[in-house]
């Protein structure tokens, strides 16, 4: 192949578009997936709640993730990267405009698993998108791209909430939700080229002797399970700080919950230059010392001052999103083979975790309250940190 050629068949990652693409995804995937709680308390008010109850609306979406994730990847395996993640799009809205008409807490805890279920076609995929389609130098500068979209994203989905439903109420802000689902579903449909180096796979035996293989792989399955601790604790942190924001002595309003979550701003100034974090200090070192930071942040929150308290969610929250984006980035670096599989698997450990958080930190939440809550995150990082400082080491003779 000439030199001409081999350039016009790399991506142009160079180009600003090429980013804004990915921000874009990143920001739609994520607009829905946590933009309940911001609202927890009035849906609590109305359905008579308890606090492990109304994790469930957080719960249910990410455990619907979970399940779904692994065989995302096998069906843009077989099928091709941007039909299915067009089509998740399209799918996401639909749960999502029907969950205003939903007349028991049970029905809203289903339709939030139906959200679940349709996001990894739009997570899974376009990790796996990426890995293809851009060169290995690009790849963590993209990826950072799509994590600060998911950032924003999970921030406008909560503060749109919060505030359209201090207006509106809680249904009139999911209308809103769906509207721009749609939306998103649509531009991206317009938006993202084709995939260029895309070959199909429907060997389903094949897929499984990739999914064995990715199974021997001690580092990949650190990964997974520091996935497993990170989205535990941002679930935890993120949900049940604002039943201790909105009780005595603070008594947030819905409006005022909402405007919390303006720290996950400073999270989208933080992930992008994750990227060149990564490139200085190596994997393993970058992710225990932003555990490190989120810790700290977290501890931070137990100070009675509301100041203390939002500088604490900026310092925890982005802690937590340069662990999200070095480990995102370290899967799609070194898995070559499979690599759709991988972030499946990946994903799945990733949002089971955010399941298992939003119940065993509602459970902490009812025996000691916000302080119950902190130790039960707590202890799971220090569990993530142990795990990358020993998962993450490179063997001797070996990449991966």
């Amino acid at each position: 192949m000439s030199d001409t050629s081999s350039r016009l068949s790399l991506p142009e990652e160079s180009k600003p578009a090429s980013k804004l693409i990915a921000w874009l995804i990143g920001f739609f995937a994520f607009l829905n997936v946590y933009s309940m709680q911001s609202v927890l308390p009035l849906v609590m008010k109305e359905f008579h709640a308890s606090p492990v109850q109304a994790g469930f609306t957080i719960g249910a979406t990410v455990l619907g993730m979970a399940l779904v994730s692994p065989f995302m990847g096998m069906l843009s395996d077989a099928f091709g990267r941007k039909i299915v993640l067009c089509c998740s799009l399209f799918v996401l809205s639909v749960p999502t405009a029907l969950i205003p008409a939903a007349d028991s807490f049970s029905s809203i805890i289903a339709l939030r698993f139906l959200q679940g279920l349709a996001t990894p076609g739009i997570v899974v995929v376009f990790i796996a998108y990426i890995s293809e389609e851009f060169r290995s130098g690009s790849i963590a500068r993209m990826t950072t791209a799509y994590v600060g979209g998911t950032v924003i994203g999970g921030f406008c989905g909560r503060f749109i909430t919060g505030h359209v439903g201090d207006l509106l109420g809680w249904r009139g802000a999911f209308v809103t939700l769906a509207a721009l689902t749609f939306v998103g579903a649509v531009l991206t449909t317009f938006l993202l080229p084709p995939s260029r180096h895309f070959v199909a796979n429907r060997n389903v035996g094949s897929a499984f002797r990739t999914l064995r293989s990715h199974l021997g792989r001690p580092r990949l399955l650190a990964a997974c399970a520091v996935g497993f601790c990170v989205l535990f604790s941002l679930v935890s942190t993120f949900t049940y700080i604002n039943l201790h924001l909105a009780s005595a002595p603070f008594n947030f309003s819905t409006a005022a919950l909402a405007n919390v979550f303006a720290v996950y701003l400073v999270g989208g100034v933080v992930t992008p230059l994750s990227g060149r974090v990564i490139v200085r200090f190596g994997f393993r070192r970058s992710i225990v010392g932003a555990l490190v930071i989120s810790a700290a942040g977290l501890l931070l929150t137990l100070i009675p001052s509301v100041p203390a308290i939002i500088f604490g969610l900026a310092v925890c929250s982005s802690g937590v999103f340069i662990c999200q984006s070095t480990t995102f980035s370290f899967i799609a670096t070194n898995v070559v083979e499979g690599r759709s599989l991988a972030t499946g698997l990946y994903n799945m450990s990733y949002y089971a975790g955010g399941a298992a958080g939003s119940w065993v930190a509602g459970l902490a939440y009812e025996v000691g309250g916000w302080s119950g809550s902190v130790f039960s995150i707590f202890m799971i990082q220090v569990l993530a940190a142990g795990i990358a400082f020993v998962g993450y080491r490179t063997p001797v003779g070996k990449n991966n």
